[in-house]
């Protein structure tokens, strides 16, 4: 397997404990099991679900910030899922570079969202990763 699959993984995880909120750790548990994820790629998995739901107001405010009109409570669940788990690499993975996690955003938009969700994804996230430059740079 993959960090990208991983990802993907992570993105349903959220999306999934986003509209059902009981039982996490074992939804976790069983998403794990069922893509026979590796000790490496299940780590993964879980400091990405993990780090977005002990960080989701922060992430929640810096995508609001980022967002013209729209807000949080606005957007499509899935949009949400991916904006938060992109936001989270951003701000606190130094160890995935930032085109790689904006891309993996906008491949996963391309994949689960409607055509203008890819944009609005992507246009979100660009200026996420500038403000998270600005605050790293003080």
């Amino acid at each position: 397997m993959s960090r990208k699959t991983a990802r993907e993984l992570a993105m349903k995880a959220l999306y999934q404990i986003d509209i059902q909120r009981e039982d996490i750790e074992e939804q976790l548990s069983h998403i794990v099991m069922e893509n026979e994820l590796d000790e490496k790629d299940a780590a993964f998995f879980n400091q990405i679900v993990t780090g977005v739901s002990e960080n989701k107001t922060i992430l929640d405010e810096m995508i609001g910030r980022n967002s013209k009109s729209w807000g949080i409570d606005r957007m499509p669940k899935v949009d949400l899922a991916i904006l938060r788990l992109c936001a989270f690499e951003l701000k606190y993975r130094e160890d995935i570079p930032e085109k790689v996690s904006i891309n993996e955003a906008v491949e996963l938009a391309k994949k689960y969202c409607d055509d203008k969700s890819k944009s609005f994804i992507n246009g979100i996230l660009g200026k996420v990763y500038e403000e998270v430059t600005v605050q790293s740079e003080k």
